[in-house]
């Protein structure tokens, strides 16, 4: 479960990784709008993601800075991640 989880993590961060490069140098033609477009919907949902969570269980478990802010970047990876260290 753990390589699965990493694989899914390193793939959530290509996607990152493309969506940024969209940012500073855009793709030609309609892509770079519909970029701009997943980036905002991405983040948007990620955040609303850390927001609930950290909301639900930030005082009943320690989570690091860097697992709050994992909740960002790779979304339901980080919780899967988060639950299988400290709930399980």
């Amino acid at each position: 479960m753990k390589a699965l989880i990493m694989l899914a993590k390193a793939a959530i961060g290509f996607v990152w990784f493309i969506l940024i490069l969209n940012i500073f140098m855009p793709f030609p033609g309609t892509a770079a709008i519909a970029l701009y477009i997943l980036t905002a919907f991405l983040f948007f949902m990620h955040g609303l993601q850390m927001l609930i969570f950290i909301g639900a269980f930030g005082d009943k478990i320690e989570m690091s800075s860097w697992e709050k802010w994992s909740i960002l970047i790779f979304g339901i990876f980080s919780l899967l991640d988060i639950r299988r260290k400290h709930m399980m």
